[in-house]
C-alpha cells in the first residue's frame, strides 16, 4: 500500500490563532491530528476548556495543545523528546506570538515516560495522549503510569488517537474506573475521549 507524505503544514481551526498554519516536518512517527478529528474533539471538549490546564504528551507538532491554547486554554505543558520535532515546536511557538491572553505555555524537551515518572501528581484537567503508531506499547505504556494517578485526578478528561484496529478493552485495561464517553473513527485513527466515572 503506498505511503503518502504528511501535509507540510497543519492549520489551527479556532479560537485567537484561528487559520495559522503549523509547520509538519518530515519525521518518522510524526503523524498530526486531521482537520477532520481535531474539530470533532474540540466541539467534544467545548467550555469544559475554557480556563483548564492541558498536557500534550509526545507532542509532535504540538497542533493539539496549541488548539487548546488558542481557544482558551489556561496553560499547555507540551512533553516532546525528538530534538527535530522539539525544535520545530519551539520555532512554531515563536513564530505565532504573541499567545493568547491568560494562556501560558511550557516546553519539556524529554522523554514523556521519564516526565511522567517524575510527576507526584497529574494536575492536568486535559490529556492529549497521542503517541506514534508504528510503537503500540508508547500508548500502553503512558495509560498503564495515567492509570496509576487515577485517585488524583478525578476532574480529568483524557484524549486518545489511536489505531483504529485497537479494541476499546485495550485502552481501557489499565485505566479502572474510567469510560470512553465520545469516539469517532476516521480512516485508519480511532479519536476517543474518555471521562472517569463519578463515585456516589
Amino acid at each position: 500500500m503506498k505511503k503518502f507524505p504528511p501535509p507540510k503544514k497543519v492549520r489551527i481551526i479556532g479560537g485567537f490563532w484561528r487559520s495559522r498554519l503549523v509547520p509538519v516536518i518530515e519525521e518518522a512517527g510524526l503523524r498530526p491530528s486531521t482537520d477532520r478529528v481535531r474539530e470533532t474533539l474540540f466541539n467534544w471538549l467545548g467550555p469544559s476548556l475554557e480556563g483548564s490546564r492541558c498536557l500534550d504528551l509526545f507532542a509532535g507538532t504540538g497542533v493539539l495543545g496549541l488548539e487548546a491554547c488558542s481557544r482558551g486554554a489556561l496553560h499547555v505543558t507540551f512533553v516532546e523528546s525528538n530534538p527535530k520535532i522539539f525544535l520545530n515546536l519551539e520555532k512554531t511557538i515563536a513564530t505565532l506570538q504573541p499567545l493568547p491572553p491568560n494562556c501560558s505555555v511550557d516546553l519539556k524537551k524529554m522523554d514523556a515516560f521519564k516526565w511522567l515518572r517524575m510527576q507526584s501528581q497529574i494536575d492536568y484537567d486535559v490529556l492529549f495522549i497521542d503517541p506514534p503508531f508504528d510503537s503500540p506499547s508508547l500508548l500502553f505504556d503512558a495509560l498503564k503510569i495515567l492509570g496509576e494517578f487515577h485517585k488524583k485526578t478525578l476532574r480529568t478528561i483524557m484524549y486518545v488517537e489511536s489505531p483504529v484496529r485497537l479494541e476499546n478493552a485495550a485502552i481501557l485495561n489499565d485505566l479502572q474506573g474510567w469510560s470512553i464517553e465520545r469516539q469517532l473513527v476516521a480512516g485508519a485513527v480511532k479519536a476517543s475521549l474518555l471521562k472517569q466515572l463519578v463515585k456516589e
